[in-house]
């Protein structure tokens, strides 16, 4: 398995870039596709929003300065460009993020690609009450299993701030689950 640090050195080399971003496509692309998907919830539009994803590293690799790992800085890109993809969303169909997330769970249940039972979907709503910012901390450690410090580097907080975000976002998901 190839390090981090060769590949990102062969994805700046103009001889090599192009093999080196097929196995940077190989590594990352199925947990990086799961991550949108748990944000936009909708399988054609997580493709969507992944193809923009790899074509944003694409065309910035060679700005990445490495102050973070590799795969957290294509985390941060997938995180804003599938928050990106519902408020532009929001903003065509004249609604709020949140209206345009409700929508898309409801689609869910006739989405081929979702294989979930009825509590994965009752789960699916219950995250979809959250305020962003949590929710994007349930889904990074819970679906994705991602270290505190992974996803400080990820999304910029204090992993303590992480850890508060994660708690109060398992107790609301509680609360909705333990409803009816």
């Amino acid at each position: 398995m190839i390090d981090e640090e060769e590949l990102l050195q062969q994805l700046k080399s103009e001889k090599h870039k192009q093999e080196a971003f097929k196995t940077l496509l190989s590594l990352y692309k199925e947990r990086l596709y799961w991550h949108i998907r748990n944000i936009v919830k909708s399988h054609d539009d997580a493709d969507d929003v992944l193809q923009n994803t790899f074509i944003k590293v694409f065309k910035n690799i060679d700005s990445f300065k490495g102050e973070s790992k590799l795969f957290s800085w294509m985390y941060r890109i997938a995180t804003n460009e599938a928050i990106t993809f519902i408020n532009q969303n929001a903003k065509r169909l004249k609604t709020t993020s949140e209206e345009v997330q409700m929508l898309a769970l409801n689609n869910l249940e006739s989405d081929v690609y979702f294989e979930g039972s009825d509590i994965q979907l009752k789960l699916q709503k219950a995250i979809a009450t959250l305020p962003e910012k949590q929710q994007l901390v349930f889904n990074m450690k819970y679906f994705q299993e991602l270290k505190y410090s992974d996803m400080s580097e990820i999304l910029e907080t204090s992993e303590g701030a992480l850890k508060a975000s994660y708690h109060i976002a398992v107790k609301k998901i509680e609360a909705f689950l333990s409803e009816d």
